[in-house]
């Protein structure tokens, strides 16, 4: 008798923000069983797959017994006897069962803990890693971006830009540029510390001090890369996330920026004087709002040629309207988060549209984490070349960068490759 899902189990946890979240536990009829945690972001974009809380007092109102419940009644019904092996056919039946376009029937969290478990279940039963399983041939280890100062709702540092990463553009090995970016996030804490600013870190484990402005904090890094003794740009390059989505005003239109009012046409002046500044910058993700197509376009026309320019908020990892936005011309980079769209296999099909497209992809954490490293075996098996997922502090975060160690032992080398060249 073929192999079926005999159980599914959801309960409630909690993530690294201290807030509830939805784990879903798929056993299946020969014993092997598969389990998943859903992350949950800060910083979201209005068309983002929705989260199902339970309202009240209890927790704030971020209880998920709801969507626990949904999983153990309506989706546990639907599935149970099914096979684990055509993810496309489970994650379907639960779009269809929610019938909603945003998933807040059912709730994104309770499909997705679904989703990703019977993944896990599926590579489970043939004991093939996770990332073998979803990828078979061509894997390869992606190149990392680390969160190392925060800023916007991530952190209180008042600083309007929401993430500075640092990345190994030169490295041996995952571990060799893992160790480069160690050195330097350390030297980094360093500098801080003897200019008597704060040392504590913010929610993806970069610190959060008091810089003023994005340039202070780009110089800073500058500082400590140098410090650390690499160049910048050559051998550790600068990315930033301002999440403008956070500063924009819809009524005027206008960006409230460092103290600043700035319309479109002037915050991508701020933006192109500072890479013509800082050359090590190499990245920058969504520099306009998610209601501002026409910023991102301008973006795209004026510095795509010399950065990848990322969408997040302005895509929410939906194929749909990643779809129009290739029309349109919008970045040429797409930022993946799995709880933005719900299922482990539209998620997938965006990915496949990137690439048809000449699109670039990130996969992304989010800044409320599990110590669920799903998204390290997934950007491997979709070859999606770069991965951001925090710092190297907190546990939640480095978890996904000692899951890249391990399997660039069972890859033996095939990891070296360093996705950009300055």
């Amino acid at each position: 008798m073929s192999t079926f899902i005999q159980t599914v189990k959801a309960r409630e946890i909690f993530d690294s923000r201290g807030n509830p979240t939805v784990e879903v536990d798929i056993t299946l009829s020969d014993g092997s069983w598969g389990r998943a945690a859903v992350p949950s972001g800060a910083s979201t974009g209005e068309r983002e797959a929705v989260e199902l809380r339970d309202g009240g007092e209890r927790l704030q109102g971020k209880g998920v017994l709801k969507a626990v419940e949904n999983v153990n009644t309506i989706i546990s019904d639907k599935i149970t006897g099914l096979s684990p092996f055509n993810q496309s056919k489970i994650d379907h039946i639960m779009i269809d069962l929610d019938g909603t376009p945003n998933k807040s029937n059912l709730g994104a969290n309770a499909i997705l803990g679904v989703s990703m478990a019977v993944a896990r279940s599926a590579a489970n039963h043939p004991q093939l890693p996770l990332y073998r399983y979803l990828g078979e041939v061509d894997l390869e280890i992606p190149q990392p971006f680390f969160n190392v100062i925060n800023g916007g709702v991530h952190a209180d540092s008042g600083i309007d830009v929401q993430e500075f990463m640092i990345t190994p553009v030169k490295r041996d090995s995952f571990r060799d540029g893992m160790e480069k970016i160690v050195n330097t996030y350390h030297t980094l804490k360093s500098i801080l510390s003897e200019k008597g600013l704060e040392t504590a870190v913010g929610d993806e484990g970069g610190f959060a001090p008091k810089l003023g402005s994005t340039e202070n904090a780009i110089k800073t890094l500058y500082s400590a890369i140098e410090k650390a003794g690499y160049i910048p740009g050559e051998e550790i390059a600068i990315a930033l996330d301002p999440a403008s989505s956070e500063f924009y005003d819809n009524e005027t239109g206008k960006y409230n920026f460092e103290g600043q009012l700035l319309s479109s046409s002037e915050l991508l002046e701020f933006y192109t004087n500072l890479v013509n500044k800082f050359p090590a910058i190499i990245s920058i993700e969504d520099g306009f709002s998610e209601n501002d197509w026409n910023g991102f376009k301008m973006m795209t026309k004026t510095l795509g040629n010399k950065l990848q320019l990322v969408g997040d908020d302005i895509f929410v990892t939906n194929p749909q309207i990643f779809a129009e936005g290739i029309k349109q011309g919008g970045a040429n980079s797409i930022l993946i988060k799995l709880n933005q769209i719900g299922t482990v296999s539209e998620s997938i099909q965006a990915i496949k549209m990137a690439r048809d497209a000449g699109y670039t992809t990130m996969i992304s954490h989010r800044s409320g984490e599990t110590v669920d490293s799903f998204i390290a075996d997934f950007s491997i098996a979709m070859n999606a070349k770069q991965i951001k997922t925090g710092s190297t502090a907190r546990g939640e975060r480095i978890e996904k960068y000692n899951q890249f160690l391990r399997i660039e032992e069972e890859l033996e080398g095939f990891a070296n490759h360093s996705y950009f060249t300055k």
